[in-house]
């Protein structure tokens, strides 16, 4: 209540102070208006923003007379004087003589141009949002050059850079306005699920490659920037409403819809308030492939089918059935059988939903650059994530809250991020708690190798079938009465499987993990500028795992630890401010490992008698801590159980497991118990077993990956062609990986006895443990882009990206490296937003190379595909309105980016933006 009555009496005192007020226009030499352009006074952080219609209203404090600088990428700044109150100015800006003058802050953590930008850096601005073809701003950043993304679902999409891409893309970070937006429990970006609403983004950069020495552990393939609308720069309320259809062969045609609103306003020149709301919903790509992948050709006829989006299957068993009925060995033999399961369609609904809300308090108490914000921000989504599973994510939320002090020479913020995996749930858990809901596996197998023997031995008909035909029989046996989609008793065992917890019994994940953050920097600049620009920062991290027990051995309690790093930096200029040296070093240190040291060094050199020519190296180091569940999992996925490598949790983690008939009159006992320790010291290698050559191994301890990254490259411009190339190589070391082992239900293995026993009767319990690989692992890639205008005002683009890695495969067999990136990529774009007065157009297409897809949930060849995407969009400034029809993937040509996703098909949309 205190901090109400405070607010308001801050925002009444902020009211009562006498105001200027300068209008304006801002439009270019064509009378054209000039969207987005900044008007700031001369010497103070107060200013306003241009709109749609290049208008602006600035409101400050300050007395006449002052200056007004007035900037806007692709044009030459300018500078107007103001002389009294309620005066109405009309600013021309020329087009600037070069199209690198965009201003990005990722690179060096301060503003530059992205001319003379030390690294690669890629930027998605207010131009490219509004002219992007692809339904949503984030989709659209899949057609800057080096960027891939990987589509999970309609509202899941994974970026990366540089290789080594999943789902779980722990190599990448996302900061929206500072803050790490990755789930604390999972540790990677949910895409733009729960991120930042299109009408509130003012800014995207990303930054390929390892950044650890300025950002911290994660910072290791690359990562996205997103900063938001200042609510004292843009203010006044815009909205949009877009509607359309997704099209795909296994879904059909299915409606969407997504709207949003955002409204700022500034009281005066110390007050200024935003909100922004977005809802949308539609229909997921339906996963609907049944093929067998491990046995291809098989179907359900097959006692050991099982299909890649069939879930339940994984249960399986050998039947011995000359055991079974008493029989010589040979009479009968045995067979490798699975449970029939359900496909993913009758497992969900494929609601695809995202819902954001943000808002933010920015007061700056003595109305200059100082700054005190507020920020929070919550998201709440459901969509499919692929994993070790496919899991449904339906109704699951994070949202943060962030405090933040700065001024131009440094900040000071510190946030939390909170989730609720709301009813989420594992599709492959639910269909097998199902089916054991109905019937155990016990009575299911016995029922199976009855049917099977009998039919077999012709028992009660006197008729002797063949393999074939018993099987079948023996399956229709056992699955008489079994539990059919769509029936209120399928229904009614399936909703009470998803809302259990209990992974023995349902298929629910709890999870209410924390992380809080603290990060901090002083640029001394304005002090040391004579010497050189230098910086220092820091920033600590806590997590709180809170699963009880559904996703980390964390059943008795949550599961804290910490991690901590300072950083410095140095930058100078030589040679008429044509030589750039930036130098960094960071240190970081996780309460679990070691201290780790990353610097990074980088020259920049400018030639030309226009500056038009920048050749850039640099060196720089690369490291990432084990994850959240590289360290603390513990969960049963079906085909494997993951087991986190903290020395703390392999004795965490026990369950008991069954063994077969032959193994239980082996030990005298229908199951066993298991620990997590056995995933890494008592297995064999995966490989091995294939090979017929059980090798006994022992599993290291997940420690840090490192990286060493080179990389050189080259901006020019030559006329109004832009040229920007770059290449790097990447040396990994103690390289992060899974491997799939497996234990001995009985025996030790190695032991030469009864280990050996337990793989013949197929009595093993496979592990996917969390280690480091023993490879030498480098990777290296170029990405070369032109942009152009053509023919008068068309703007033009292509780009290629090629990436490549190697390993050596035969110092780690079982290394499974997951590259998942294609080696060649090809995109281009042409359009023009001002095709004639008030009509523009834009055309994206892309064509990437077929590749390996390998993950712990499928793994399979992606064939090759090409993308074209369109739109036209018409704009009304008597309504300040932008209408904007458009299609992605306009073809039809369906496609997957991963083995085990639907395939996506068509989407078609009509948008109504209006900015006020």
């Amino acid at each position: 209540m205190r901090a109400i009555l405070f607010l308001s009496l801050m925002m009444l005192g902020a009211l009562g102070f006498s105001q200027t007020t300068t209008s304006g226009t801002v439009v270019d030499h064509n009378n054209e208006p000039v969207p987005g352009a900044n008007v700031i006074i001369v010497g103070k952080a107060v200013g306003a923003v241009s709109d749609f219609d290049g208008n602006f209203t600035l409101k400050t404090s300050e007395t006449p007379p002052f200056q007004l600088k007035i900037s806007s990428i692709g044009y030459t700044d300018t500078t107007v004087d103001v002389t009294s109150n309620n005066e109405k100015i009309t600013i021309v800006l020329d087009e600037s003589h070069t199209m690198l003058d965009e201003i990005v802050i990722s690179a060096s953590r301060t503003p530059e141009r992205l001319f003379e930008s030390p690294v690669s850096v890629e930027r998605f601005g207010l131009k490219e949002i509004q002219n992007t073809t692809s339904a949503s701003f984030y989709g659209g950043l899949e057609n800057l050059k080096g960027v891939d993304i990987n589509t999970n679902s309609l509202t899941f999409q994974s970026i990366n850079t540089r290789g080594f891409a999943s789902f779980a893309n722990t190599r990448f970070m996302q900061l929206v306005d500072g803050m790490d937006n990755s789930s604390p429990a999972l540790n990677f970006v949910m895409g733009n699920l729960v991120g930042m609403n299109d009408l509130d983004v003012q800014s995207v950069e990303i930054l390929p490659g390892a950044s650890s020495a300025l950002y911290g552990a994660n910072a290791f393939n690359g990562i996205l920037f997103m900063r938001s609308k200042n609510p004292f720069d843009f203010q006044g309320i815009s909205s949009y409403l877009k509607t359309g259809i997704t099209s795909q062969d296994a879904a059909g045609d299915n409606e969407y819809y997504d709207i949003g609103i955002r409204a700022a306003h500034a009281f005066s020149d110390k007050l200024a308030v935003k909100a922004s709301f977005s809802f949308m919903e539609g229909t997921d790509w339906y996963a609907v492939n049944e093929e067998d992948l491990d046995n291809p050709g098989f179907t359900r006829a097959d006692p050991g089918y099982d299909g890649l989006n069939v879930y339940g299957e994984a249960v399986n068993t050998t039947l011995n059935f000359d055991t079974l009925a008493g029989l010589p060995s040979g009479t009968l033999g045995s067979a490798f059988v699975t449970r029939t399961g359900y496909a993913e369609r009758d497992l969900t609904d494929y609601n695809a939903q995202s819902v954001k809300f943000d808002g933010a308090i920015h007061y700056r108490p003595f109305a200059d650059d100082f700054e005190i914000i507020y920020n929070g921000r919550v998201g709440r989504g459901s969509t499919i994530y692929q994993g070790a599973n496919r899991y449904y994510l339906n109704g699951f939320s994070l949202q943060q809250h962030k405090l933040e002090f700065k001024n131009n020479n440094f900040f000071v913020r510190g946030y939390i991020t909170s989730e609720n995996a709301g009813n989420t749930y594992d599709t492959r858990l639910a269909a097998v708690n199902v089916n054991r809901k109905w019937k155990g596996d016990t009575e299911w197998f016995t029922d199976y190798a009855t049917t099977f023997i009998g039919a077999k031995l012709g028992v009660g008909t006197g008729v002797q079938l063949d393999d074939a035909s018993a099987h079948a029989a023996a399956r229709a046996a056992a699955d008489t009465g079994r539990l059919i989609p769509g029936t209120p008793e399928f229904e009614a065992t399936f909703n009470s499987v998803i809302a259990d917890g209990n992974v023995a019994t349902g298929a629910r994940f709890i999870d209410n993990t924390k992380l809080r953050h603290v990060d901090a920097n002083y640029n001394f600049s304005h002090l040391t500028e004579d010497f050189a620009d230098i910086q220092i920062g820091g920033s600590y991290r806590e997590y709180e795992l809170n699963s009880s027990g559904t996703i980390f051995t964390d059943k008795d309690g949550p599961i804290p630890y910490s991690e901590y790093g300072l950083y410095t930096q140095l930058q100078k200029k030589f040679m008429d401010d044509r030589i750039k040296f930036t130098g960094s070093v960071r240190y970081d240190k996780n309460e679990l490992f070691d201290g780790f040291v990353s610097p990074r060094a980088s020259l920049t050199y400018t030639v030309g008698e226009n500056r038009n020519h920048n050749f850039r190296g640099s060196f720089q180091t690369g490291f990432r801590n084990p994850t959240t569940q590289d360290l603390y999992i513990g969960l049963d996925a079906g085909r494997a159980r993951l087991v986190g490598a903290s020395p703390d949790n392999l004795d965490r983690y026990v369950f008991d497991t069954s063994v077969s008939t032959d193994g239980a009159d082996i030990i005298g006992s229908n199951t066993v118990t298991l620990t997590g320790r056995d995933a890494y010291e008592n297995t064999y290698s995966l490989s091995s077993l294939e090979a017929g050559t059980p090798e006994a191994v022992n599993t290291p301890l997940v420690k840090p990956e490192k990286v060493t990254a080179l990389e050189l490259g080259y901006r020019g411009q030559i006329g109004k062609v832009v040229v920007d190339v770059s290449g790097y190589y990447n040396d990994y070391q103690d390289f992060i990986s899974q491997k799939l082992v497996a234990t001995p239900k009985y025996g030790q293995a190695g032991d030469g006895g009864l280990s050996l026993l337990a793989l013949q009767n197929r009595d093993i319990q496979i592990f996917n443990a969390y280690t480091n690989s023993l490879a030498d692992i480098t990777s290296y890639g170029i990405t070369a882009g032109l942009e152009a205008q053509v023919f008068g005002n068309f703007d033009f683009g292509v780009n290629y990206t090629f990436s490549d890695f190697d390993f050596d495969e035969t110092s780690d067999p079982d290394f499974q490296p997951q590259f998942n990136t294609p080696k060649h990529k090809v995109k281009a774009s042409f359009g023009n937003s001002e095709l004639f007065e008030n009509f523009g157009f834009n055309i994206n297409y892309r064509w990437t190379d077929g590749y390996l897809w390998e993950n712990s949930f499928a793994t399979g060849d992606i064939p090759s595909f090409s993308v074209l995407d369109a739109q036209v969009n018409y704009s009304v400034p008597s309504i300040k309105s932008i209408f904007k029809l458009g299609a992605s993937n306009l073809l039809g040509e369906e496609y997957v980016t991963a083995v085990g996703t639907g395939y996506i098909g068509s989407q078609f949309y009509l948008s109504w933006t209006i900015n006020n």
